[in-house]
């Protein structure tokens, strides 16, 4: 699973998703009001944070439909930076 600052930057993008709401991978964060904008933000706010470049091919909707699908690619990501 994530860590806590991977959630933490990701609850500051869904504007939508309240603080008692638990964050689960399946989470799917354009019901939580994760629009266009706010993924361009949310990417550079993971990448700035953990210091890393997600892959051009990972840079799809798919990608960033939910928690874990995001959290798999930055996770992929970190792997190959380390």
């Amino acid at each position: 699973m994530w860590d806590n600052s991977y959630e933490e930057i990701l609850r500051r993008h869904l504007p939508f998703l309240s603080d008692d709401e638990e964050l689960e991978s399946e989470t799917n964060l354009r019901d939580y009001g994760l629009d266009s904008l706010a993924m361009v933000e949310l990417l550079s706010a993971i990448e700035g944070f953990y210091g890393t470049r997600l892959a051009e091919d990972a840079l799809t909707l798919e990608t960033f439909e939910t928690a874990g699908s995001l959290w798999r690619a930055l996770d992929a990501s970190l792997q190959t930076t380390n």
